[in-house]
């Protein structure tokens, strides 16, 4: 039989390099190796007993069937007071969409407000599905290079050179994946007044906004008056409740947007999961205690790990201010060997740490920033020993 050609589409759309790093590594673990993961985006403390006692009760109490397709009227509500208190967001609740994760969200946003040709533009280092799901609606990314010289920050100078009579959104995200940066609020609100009279429309990506250190303070850009009814701001619970599995993520926006989006979310997955709905409820509507416990331990973790690194020959590693992850930078390897091993690339040396050191990381290539490579902390302190021990043995083996 002759099978007939498949999506084009989904020939231009890149495969998840942390996803396939992470089953890598799983798939070592498996064949008894000793691996060290420090790939996967997603906190390694469980989740709190009190949601996953919600979501149990749930079950218990036959919860599980179809919710409304936006969310069940209590979750709206709890999101919507959310907003108000903790973000200066004033979304009531028919203006706030609940989806299956905040990627999900994203995609929505992005259905909602994007037409063929229209230009997304991106920061890079970028979460490695956003140009991606920019071209599964038609659309063009444009991307803004930082550097840890600049903070991994854009200036609104940067953004206004960016534009053009094609733009249509701006992706922000902050706190960020992969670099953990965070814009101060005079920085997020400089970057609003060169857009507020463009018309364009921005997605922010707040998923880790309670996971700052140093006194840090998260900032909503949506809570600036010109930009309210341009800006959606995407949620969940995934990191800061430790709930990645749940699948619950949620976006507060203008109702037309919130009525696009949830028009496609009708049709193709309908609502999120009627069982975690109630332990976000839950998460959502108690005190922030556990909360803050995790992020304490990841900033001790950053220190833990940013001074490691530091101390590496040719190894450089800016402090971040939020999220999990570091950035260091790693090209000053290139051009190096040993063994069998040439590195070229971000990719080889992942390629090398996984093989030579069981040590998986994720290349920076697959957030648009090919000079280093990723490291997540959220990973116990033991395994960050471990895995700094083994990554530093490394490279002392690489000779030019």
């Amino acid at each position: 039989m002759h099978l007939r050609p498949l999506s084009r589409k989904a020939d231009l759309v890149t495969e998840s390099q942390t996803l396939a790093l992470s089953a890598r590594a799983v798939a070592m673990k498996r064949k008894g190796i000793d691996v060290i993961s420090l790939a996967a985006g997603e906190p390694d403390f469980p989740t709190p007993d009190y949601i996953k006692r919600a979501g149990i009760s749930a079950i218990e109490h036959n919860f599980t069937k179809y919710t409304p397709n936006s969310g069940i009227q209590e979750l709206l509500e709890a999101i919507s007071n959310k907003f108000k208190k903790e973000n200066e967001l004033h979304w009531s609740p028919d203006e706030i969409l609940v989806s299956s994760g905040a990627k999900h969200s994203i995609y929505n946003a992005l259905h909602a407000i994007c037409n063929p040709g229209d230009e997304v533009i991106i920061i890079s280092p970028y979460w490695v599905s956003f140009p991606e799901m920019v071209k599964f609606v038609d659309a063009k990314p444009i991307i803004i290079k930082t550097s840890d010289a600049s903070g991994f920050k854009i200036t609104p100078r940067e953004l206004r050179k960016s534009l053009s009579l094609k733009s249509k959104v701006l992706i922000f995200n902050t706190p960020s994946n992969p670099a953990g940066t965070v814009y101060t609020r005079e920085e997020i609100e400089d970057i609003g007044t060169a857009i507020a009279d463009t018309g364009l429309y921005v997605i922010s990506d707040e998923i880790y906004e309670h996971l700052v250190y140093d006194g840090t303070r998260h900032f909503s850009i949506g809570s600036i008056e010109s930009l309210r009814e341009l800006t959606v701001t995407v949620n969940g619970v995934s990191k800061a409740f430790s709930m990645t599995g749940w699948r619950l993520g949620y976006m507060g926006a203008h109702k037309n947007i919130i009525n696009n989006a949830a028009k496609f979310q009708g049709q193709v997955t309908s609502n999120a999961c009627s069982i975690s709905q109630q332990a976000a409820l839950c998460a959502l509507t108690s005190p922030l205690d556990e909360v803050w416990r995790m992020r304490d331990e990841f900033e001790k973790r950053r220190d833990y790990i940013v001074g490691e690194l530091n101390a590496m020959h040719g190894i450089s590693c800016s402090k971040p201010k939020g999220a999990f992850y570091v950035l260091p930078r790693v090209d000053e390897y290139f051009g190096t060997s040993y063994g069998s091993f040439q590195i070229r690339s971000d990719v080889d040396m992942c390629e090398y740490l996984l093989v030579e050191g069981n040590v998986a990381t994720v290349p920076g290539s697959a957030f648009g920033s090919p000079e280093y490579i990723r490291l997540s902390y959220a990973a116990s302190i033991d395994d960050l020993r471990k895995g700094m021990q083994r990554i530093g043995d490394c490279l002392t083996k690489l000779k030019s």
